[in-house]
């Protein structure tokens, strides 16, 4: 059996690609890399998908479906995953080989222990387009480093400072067993990763390592803020499962008050974004959809609605009138600096 399963969800992806591959098979034969292919048409990302599995048959494997969108690779990758632990590590982005082997190393160390590893964190890096200084996204602050640890051990997590798809690996067996399934033809898709499976994860381990590193700046990227406005009824949507989500599972994870504060401030951050998007586009249908996102969440739950409504990012959110829009934008382009939003 492989220590880890890696997938790679790929469309149109053979400009770069090669990069990502050539990045995780430094892993050796501790690793499985999943290169699925999300029915790509425009270019040889399928032909590069077979030329590695050729040419690295016991490493690599090639899964080609129809295109079903970014949840949909994932979720393949899930399926196919013979490995322990599984990663995504998106087709633009690649891995740090010297943090990558102490990874290893650890998984390694940590597998057959006393204690079961629900979820390995580790840092990572904003490889921002034309940027020299590159942001580090840490938690050193925030989790026991280098020891298996609970909900209970981790410290207050500041606004926007959240455990994202590419800090995380997840025990395989975690995620199949929770029922994962990422809906298809939908972006934004990795908030719902890292948020549906917390509930059943006991143990973690935070390796202050900078090991993913995130490649932002493309114009047709799906973080580029008027691509996301192109895109809001998807973001919406994740939006509202993770609503859905939190107050259906709400009296198991409030047993975990450290979980229900982390998952429920998670969820503030994405509801933060959705309004602001919707505000940024200005058209009445947009404004209309903000009012709807804010009065499902007062419906399903009153009391998450107050929290939000009157929290910090809330408050801004709602604020009446063009000036009042206005200073929920510039919230908006504060966070951008300080998170490199595109």
């Amino acid at each position: 059996m492989k220590l880890l399963s890696v997938a790679i969800p790929c469309y149109n992806s053979e400009n770069y690609m090669r990069k990502c591959v050539e990045s995780l098979l430094v892993g050796g034969e501790d690793v499985e890399i999943l290169i699925v292919n999300d029915g790509s048409t425009k270019d040889r990302t399928a032909e590069i998908a077979d030329e590695y599995a050729e040419k690295y048959p016991t490493i690599v494997k090639a899964i080609h479906k129809e295109n079903g969108g970014h949840g949909s690779a994932v979720n393949a990758g899930i399926a196919h995953a013979t490995g322990l632990y599984f990663k995504v590590v998106d087709s633009d982005d690649w891995v740090k080989k010297e943090a990558y082997l102490q990874i290893l190393d650890k998984l390694r160390e940590l597998v057959g222990g006393d204690k079961v590893l629900d979820m390995l964190i580790s840092n990572f890096v904003y490889e921002k387009e034309g940027e020299k200084r590159k942001k580090i996204m840490h938690y050193k602050h925030i989790l026991p480093q280098d020891e298996m640890f609970t909900w209970a051990d981790c410290h207050h997590f500041r606004k926007g400072h959240y455990i994202l798809m590419h800090s995380v690996i997840f025990r395989t067996k975690l995620l199949k067993d929770c029922g994962l399934q990422l809906p298809e033809h939908t972006f934004y898709v990795d908030n719902l990763f890292v948020f549906e499976p917390l509930p059943y994860v006991r143990n973690m381990y935070y390796m202050n390592v900078n090991f993913y590193r995130y490649y932002i700046g493309r114009e047709d990227q799906s973080v580029n803020e008027q691509v996301m406005i192109g895109r809001i009824d998807q973001q919406l949507l994740v939006n509202y499962r993770m609503i859905d989500y939190l107050v259906e599972h709400k009296h198991e994870i409030l047993k975990n008050k450290r979980l229900f504060q982390y998952m429920r401030n998670y969820l503030e951050i994405v509801h933060t974004v959705s309004s602001v998007l919707l505000i940024r586009s200005g058209t009445e249908e947009h404004l209309d959809k903000k009012k709807a996102l804010w009065k499902y969440l007062e419906d399903k739950d009153k009391r998450l609605h107050f929290y939000m409504r009157h929290g910090i990012m809330g408050g801004a959110m709602n604020l009446p009138g063009k000036s009042g829009r206005q200073i929920s934008v510039n919230a908006y382009r504060l966070c951008q600096k300080i998170y490199k939003f595109n």
